[in-house]
C-alpha cells in the first residue's frame, strides 16, 4: 500500500478507540480517511466484527469499496464488500461494510443493537445529510442503551470536530491529519448573466483544454446542464473524451469517469456536486466550477421537495478546488469574482433544516422516541417541520392522536421506503397491483428512469421496455419490494384499481383536477394550486394525480403525474368525497352553500336550503369583529379612547360581542348595520358612572357663548378639536379646554370656510385677528368684524340684525 498522509495519524486514533467508543477524524481531502482507516482497525482487540463505513452517496460507495478491495489485491464482494439501493456485493467472508447513509438508517432501524457490529464509520460528515445527523444519533442512542462496546467515528475534512466530539461523549478525541498539500491556483473567470450556463462553462473547459494539461472535472449543477455542456464541447472538441458523472449513469460509465481513459486520453468529466467528496478522479489537475449547486429543500406550503439552484457555499468551492490537487498541483477555473467569493455562505446548511422529515418521524416513532427531542442531534430538527411530518403520517394513518405507532404505522416502517411510497404498496398490495406500485414507487424516486415528461404511465412503459443495466438492476430492486406486500394481496370484489388510484394512495392531498380549459391550471385536493405545462398530452384531461412537482410553492410546474377519470374519482374515492355545509363571505353578505367536496376540490354546488343560523350570525360577528370601525361611529371609539374608558376598547368590545352585536345580527346576512343602534348597543354596556365619566372627559359637543353646538372631532390627529364661526366666539377671553387639553379650534367664515386654527385664543385676539379682520370686512360686509372681540357680544346675526 502507497504511503498516505493518514498514515501519520492512525496510531492515535487507534490508541483513541483502545480506551474510549468514539472519535473524531480531521483530514484533508487525499489524506486516505476513506480508504485506509477502516482496514487498519480490522486487527484491533475490540474489533472481531463488521465495520460498516457510511457514504455520502452511491457512485462513492462503490468506488471507495472498489479500491479498498484493490489495495488488499481483492474483488470488491470479498473482505470489502458495499450495498447501495441498486446494487451490493457482500459475502460471508466481508469484514468491511460501505453503505449509503439511507442503508444504515434503515438497517440500525431494524437492528437496534447492530448485531455483529464493530464500528460504524460516518464519513464526509460535513455534508450533513439527513440520513448522517439520523444515522448519528441512532448509533449514539444504540451504544448509550444497547451496545456500549460500539466504536462510533465521525471522519471529515472540514467540520466542527469540538462539536462533533462533544455530542459524542465527554472523553472524545478529536484527531486532526495534516494531509499531503500541493500546489493550487485559483482563476476567476468571472461570469456574463446573459450567457446560457452550458456557454459559459463550455468556454471555459476549451480555455482549461488548451492552456493546462491533465484531465478536466467539470461541476455543473444538474443532470440537464451536464447534457447541454457536452453537446456545445462535442461540437467544439471534436477528439475529447467527454464523460459525465452523476447518480443516473451507469456504474459502468461511472467507473470510466472515476479511473484514468485506457488509451491515455486526455478526459473532460462533467459532474454535479457527487464528485466533491469521497471521490478521487485520477488524473484530474484541472477544475472547472460554474459555482452552482442544487439541492432538494421541502417546502411545507406546497408540501413538495424541490430542487432549488443555489450559488455553491465557500465550503463546497473549496472541496470542488481541491479535486484539482489531489495528486499533485492544480488549478481551479471559477466561474464568478473573486470580489463577490466572500459574500456566498460559508457552509450549505444541513439537510435536517430544509428537509421533508415525514420519514424522520416515522423512523423515530419505530424506535419508540416520540420527541426528537429525546435524541442527540449537531442540529435539533426544527419544530414546524416536525410537526408538518407529524400531520402527514396522522392522515397516512401510521400515527394515532398520541402520535403513537398504529398498526398501519408499523407495517408502514418495515418497508425499505418514504412513508407515501410504503403506503401506496401496502394499499397496492392488498389488490393485487404490488408490482406495479413498486415500479412506480421506484420511478418516481430515480430520476431519469423511462426517460422525461409529465406522463408516468408513458415513463413506466418506456422503463419495462428498457434493457439497460440500470433499468434491469431497478426493476429487480422493484420486485424485491413487490415481494414484502405481495402476501398480503386478496382478490378485491372492486377488481383492479387504476394506477392513478395506486399513486393517490400514497398521497392523497395531490388529487388535482383542472382549472381553466388550457389545462394549465390545477387544484390539489390539499388546496395547494399547481401548473402544467399546456402543450403536455395530460393538460387534456380532467383529473390527475400529482407524483412530483418543482418550482414556486404558489404554483409548483407538475413533472410527473398520472391522469384519473371523474367516475374513477367517484368509485374509488368516494369514502373520501363529503357533503359539506359551508358559508362564504362575500365582502358584503354571507352565502350559504351546500357543496360536495373531495378536500379543496368542489365537485358540486348550490344554495343550502336549511343554513345554520347560528353559525350564519358568528361568521358576521367574526367579519365585523375585524373592523370594527365600520360598523360604530368613529368618533365614538376615539372618544372612549380620550376619556379612558376601557370598556368602549376595541378589545373589550370585541370580548364582549356577543352581548351587544350579536342581538342585532339575528336574521341577518349582512353587516349593513344602523350605526346609531350599534352604537346604543355598544353604550348600553357600560355603567351609570362610566356613561358620565364619557361624557364628562370627552363631552360630544362644544357650546358656544352664543349658544351654538358645535360636535368635537376625538378622531383626527390634532384631536380634540371643533370647527366653529368666529362671531360665536366673540366675548370670551379664555381659551376653551376639554379637561385638561386645549381644545383646537378651527375658525370659520359666515360662509363656513377655514379661516385659522388655535390652541391660544385671546393670542389669537391680540395677534392676527386684526388682518383677519381687515379681510373678511372686504368679504362679508353685512357682520361684524370689531377691533377688540373679547368685548364684545357673541352673535351669529348681521350687524342689521345685531343691533335692533
Amino acid at each position: 500500500m502507497r504511503e498516505l498522509p493518514i498514515n501519520a495519524v492512525l496510531p492515535q486514533l487507534l490508541a483513541a478507540l483502545s480506551k474510549d467508543t468514539g472519535a473524531v477524524l480531521i483530514a484533508p481531502p487525499g489524506a486516505g480517511k476513506t480508504t485506509a482507516v477502516a482496514s487498519a482497525l480490522l486487527d484491533e482487540n475490540w474489533c472481531s466484527g463488521q465495520i460498516i463505513l457510511t457514504s455520502p452517496r452511491r457512485v462513492a460507495a462503490r468506488a471507495a469499496a472498489e479500491r479498498m478491495a484493490q489495495l488488499l489485491s481483492e474483488r470488491a464482494g470479498e473482505t470489502v464488500g458495499y450495498v447501495t439501493r441498486l446494487d451490493s456485493k457482500q459475502s460471508a467472508a466481508t469484514r468491511i461494510l460501505v453503505m449509503t447513509e439511507g442503508i444504515f438508517v434503515n438497517r440500525i432501524a431494524a437492528d437496534p443493537e447492530l448485531t455483529g457490529v464493530s464500528a460504524v464509520l460516518f464519513d464526509e460528515a460535513h455534508e450533513r445529510h439527513l440520513d448522517t445527523d439520523l444515522g448519528l444519533a441512532l448509533a449514539l442512542e444504540s451504544r448509550s442503551v444497547l451496545r456500549e462496546d460500539l466504536r462510533v467515528v465521525v471522519m471529515s475534512a472540514t467540520i466542527d470536530g469540538e462539536r462533533f466530539a462533544k455530542l459524542i461523549g465527554p472523553d472524545t478525541a478529536v484527531i486532526e491529519s495534516e494531509g499531503k498539500a500541493f500546489p493550487m491556483s485559483i482563476e476567476w473567470l468571472g461570469a456574463r448573466s446573459e450567457r446560457r450556463i452550458e456557454e459559459e462553462v463550455g468556454d471555459a473547459v476549451i480555455r482549461a483544454w488548451k492552456e493546462r494539461d491533465g484531465d478536466i472535472l467539470t461541476f455543473l449543477p444538474g443532470v440537464r446542464e451536464i447534457e447541454r455542456t457536452r453537446d456545445y464541447l462535442a461540437g467544439k472538441l471534436a477528439d475529447a473524451v467527454i464523460l459525465p458523472l452523476h447518480g443516473q449513469v451507469a456504474p459502468a460509465e461511472q467507473r470510466a469517469a472515476i479511473r484514468r481513459d485506457p488509451d491515455g486520453r486526455r478526459r473532460i468529466v462533467l459532474a454535479t456536486a457527487i464528485a466533491e467528496t469521497s471521490l478521487t478522479l485520477e488524473g484530474v489537475s484541472v477544475v472547472v466550477d460554474s459555482g452552482l449547486s442544487r439541492r432538494a429543500e421541502y417546502d411545507r406550503a406546497a408540501g413538495t421537495t424541490r430542487l432549488v439552484t443555489h450559488r455553491a457555499s465557500q465550503a463546497s468551492a473549496a472541496q470542488r478546488a481541491g479535486r484539482a490537487a489531489r495528486q499533485g498541483p492544480g488549478i481551479a477555473y471559477r466561474l464568478w469574482e473573486e470580489a463577490g467569493h466572500a459574500g456566498r455562505r460559508a457552509f450549505d446548511p444541513p439537510e435536517i433544516e430544509t428537509s421533508d422529515l415525514t420519514p424522520l418521524m416515522l423512523l423515530l416513532a419505530q424506535w419508540g422516541t416520540r420527541d426528537p427531542g429525546d435524541l442527540g442531534w449537531v442540529n435539533p430538527p426544527p419544530a414546524a417541520s416536525v410537526a408538518a411530518a407529524q400531520a402527514n403520517l396522522k392522515a397516512l394513518g401510521a400515527l394515532d392522536d398520541l402520535l403513537r405507532l398504529t398498526k398501519r404505522g408499523e407495517e408502514l416502517s418495515r418497508l425499505p421506503l418514504a412513508p407515501a411510497s410504503a403506503a401506496m404498496l401496502l394499499f397496492a398490495g392488498e389488490h393485487g397491483m404490488a408490482d406495479e406500485a413498486a415500479r412506480l414507487a421506484l420511478l418516481l424516486q430515480e430520476r431519469g428512469l423511462g426517460g422525461r415528461g409529465e406522463d408516468l404511465e408513458r415513463r413506466l412503459a418506456n422503463w419495462n421496455g428498457d434493457r439497460s443495466e440500470r433499468a434491469q438492476k431497478s426493476r429487480k430492486l422493484a420486485s424485491g419490494w413487490a415481494a414484502k406486500v405481495a402476501t398480503a394481496a386478496e382478490p378485491s370484489p372492486t377488481g383492479k384499481p387504476p394506477l392513478g388510484i395506486v399513486l393517490a394512495s400514497g398521497r392523497p392531498d395531490f388529487v388535482a383536477r383542472r382549472r381553466d380549459a388550457s389545462g394549465e391550471n390545477w387544484l390539489a385536493a390539499g388546496g395547494r394550486g399547481f401548473r402544467l405545462d399546456p402543450a403536455s398530452s395530460l393538460a387534456r384531461e380532467e383529473w390527475l394525480v400529482i407524483g412530483d412537482a418543482q418550482g414556486h410553492p404558489q404554483g409548483a410546474r407538475i413533472t410527473a403525474a398520472l391522469a384519473l377519470t371523474m367516475q374513477e374519482v367517484e368509485s374509488w374515492l368516494g369514502d373520501r368525497i363529503e357533503k359539506t355545509k359551508r358559508l362564504r363571505w362575500t365582502g358584503e353578505r354571507v352565502e350559504a352553500r351546500l357543496e360536495r367536496r373531495l378536500g379543496a376540490i368542489i365537485l358540486a354546488s348550490g344554495p343550502d336550503p336549511e343554513p345554520d343560523e347560528k353559525a350564519i350570525t358568528a361568521l358576521l360577528v367574526e367579519k365585523a369583529a375585524e373592523n370594527l370601525s365600520d360598523i360604530l361611529p368613529k368618533n365614538l371609539l376615539a372618544r372612549a379612547r380620550f376619556a379612558g374608558v376601557q370598556a368602549l376598547s376595541e378589545q373589550a368590545l370585541l370580548a364582549s360581542a356577543d352581548t351587544w352585536l350579536l342581538p342585532l345580527l339575528h336574521g341577518r346576512r349582512d353587516l349593513d348595520l344602523p350605526s346609531s343602534a350599534c352604537a346604543e348597543a355598544a353604550l348600553g354596556l357600560l355603567s351609570w358612572d362610566e356613561r358620565q365619566r364619557l361624557d364628562e372627559k370627552a363631552p360630544r359637543q362644544f357650546v358656544s357663548l352664543a349658544a351654538t353646538q358645535h360636535a368635537v372631532d376625538y378622531t383626527s390627529d390634532d384631536a380634540p378639536s371643533v370647527e366653529v364661526r368666529v362671531q360665536a366666539l366673540f366675548g370670551l377671553d379664555r381659551h376653551p379646554m376639554i379637561g385638561d387639553t386645549l381644545l383646537l379650534l378651527k375658525l370659520t367664515s359666515p360662509a363656513g370656510r377655514p379661516v385659522q386654527a388655535t390652541r391660544d385664543l385671546p393670542g389669537f385676539w391680540r395677534g392676527s385677528w386684526a388682518d383677519v379682520a381687515k379681510e373678511m370686512k372686504g368679504r362679508y360686509p353685512k357682520h361684524r368684524w370689531p377691533e377688540q372681540p373679547w368685548t364684545e357680544k357673541p352673535s351669529l346675526k348681521t350687524k342689521n340684525a345685531f343691533n335692533k
